[in-house]
């Protein structure tokens, strides 16, 4: 069994055991695999082992992967911050995208969607740190962001998505993603997706609502930002 296919197993079970605790069907979480700096081959292995969802960070290292694996029935998720200039692309080759956070983008990738495609699942990120260097609306902006996206064509909005400030406190992970989850409470749409959770923190947010969590690390292993 491969290293890849044995951290996939591993996070299975954690995975099961943290919505177990929690109460809830492990069926209704899912794992997206994020594959930033890793190569295609490492993609290849985490689909031969069962995974079928790819998040990724970076367009153009995306968009390389994309043409090396197109005989393999991947859904990609793009989790990154979103310039202007990269929309249309990422409307193109992309069936999420987690971290929409202001309307401008959200307009643009509507109007760029192919209508050969089905309409793209948008999750609008939420800054519920308030850190200064994260990406996110915040939550006063969230209301009238969600409802605007919610009205646009080609776009399916689907949830919220938030990467809160790292730590290893239980108490604060729970009070982070309980906030997420009661933001997205308080918002009068049919939303069924929270992408929250990651590597290290997981559990919480498993128990806190996640149906996505968003795995590097402990899947692929570190991060080597020397790659291309």
């Amino acid at each position: 069994m491969s290293t890849i296919a044995d951290n996939i197993s591993t996070l299975a079970e954690r995975i099961h055991r943290a919505a177990e605790t929690a109460g809830r069907d492990p069926a209704s979480i899912k794992l997206l695999a994020v594959s930033k700096t890793k190569p295609a081959a490492a993609v290849r292995e985490a689909f031969a082992a069962g995974l079928r969802d790819m998040g990724e960070n970076y367009l153009q290292e995306a968009l390389g992967k994309q043409v090396e694996l197109t005989d393999l029935p991947l859904t990609w998720h793009f989790i990154g911050p979103i310039q202007s200039n990269k929309t249309r692309a990422i409307a193109e080759h992309f069936d999420w995208v987690h971290s929409v956070d202001r309307l401008k983008i959200a307009q643009r990738l509507s109007e760029q969607r192919p209508e050969t495609l089905e309409p793209l699942n948008i999750c609008i990120q939420v800054n519920v740190s308030g850190e200064d260097s994260k990406s996110g609306c915040t939550p006063e902006e969230l209301p009238a962001l969600a409802a605007a996206i919610a009205a646009l064509p080609r776009l399916r909005l689907r949830g919220l998505m938030a990467i809160p400030e790292p730590t290893d406190d239980r108490a604060a992970q729970d009070a982070a993603f309980a906030k997420v989850r009661d933001l997205q409470a308080s918002l009068a749409l049919p939303l069924d997706t929270l992408s929250m959770g990651m590597s290290h923190d997981l559990e919480s947010a498993i128990a806190q609502g996640a149906t996505w969590v968003r795995i590097g690390t402990a899947l692929f292993g570190a991060r080597d930002y020397g790659q291309p």
